[in-house]
């Protein structure tokens, strides 16, 4: 059996299953990285929710005392619900998307301000447990974004590489946004009622 003859077909063979392991090495990792940054998001959508709920308790604990500001509690309502309601794909997310999620969040956040001078407030216990929970939860949340970020990074060095950059392009593989800090997002806030109204109706 001459061995020469079939050299070189052994040498493609062997070049066609190392470039098959190659790409395909880089889609498997690159799906395994896309699994950590599901569980990452789902944990994004776990801590905001957890908040979304306390802020329905916090409105429903202090409704009776400021039935005469209905505006900032329907701003609360209202800012919580489209929150609520901006979903997002992890596996097609966009920058676009992420953007509109995190302007919806950031929206209901710079209506949680912080309330100091309300004695009433001050004074109902209920209030300011959930004042402090939503406090943690902010904590809660800047921690699962930042995980995100975390879990974006390795997929995205991944897929942007030279020249795992050009299988990416072949297999559909885009580059994930990160999350972006907003203005005023290192300030855990709370609500804030107007109690001026009532002081000056009495």
């Amino acid at each position: 059996m001459d061995f020469k003859k079939f050299l070189p077909w052994i040498i493609v063979a062997i070049v066609v299953i190392g470039i098959y392991g190659w790409s395909t090495g880089i889609y498997n990792k690159a799906m395994t990285y896309d699994q950590g940054i599901k569980e990452a998001w789902g944990n994004v959508n776990t801590a905001y929710q957890k908040r979304n709920d306390l802020i329905v308790n916090l409105v429903k604990s202090v409704q009776g005392q400021a039935d005469y500001e209905k505006g900032t509690l329907e701003a609360v309502v209202k800012a919580r619900a489209e929150a609520s309601q901006t979903k997002i794909d992890p596996t097609k997310i966009t920058p676009e998307q992420l953007e509109k999620f995190n302007n919806a969040q950031s929206s209901l956040s710079r209506l949680l301000m912080t309330v100091e001078n309300y004695p009433s407030l001050q004074a109902n216990q209920g209030f300011l447990k959930l004042q402090d929970e939503i406090t943690s939860m902010e904590n809660q949340i800047l921690t699962a974004r930042t995980r995100f970020n975390e879990a974006i990074k390795p997929y995205n060095n991944n897929i942007l590489t030279f020249p795992r950059n050009i299988l990416a392009g072949m297999y559909g593989l885009k580059e994930k946004p990160y999350f972006e800090a907003v203005e005023g997002a290192e300030k855990a806030p709370n609500v804030e009622f107007n109690f001026d109204k009532k002081e000056e109706t009495k």
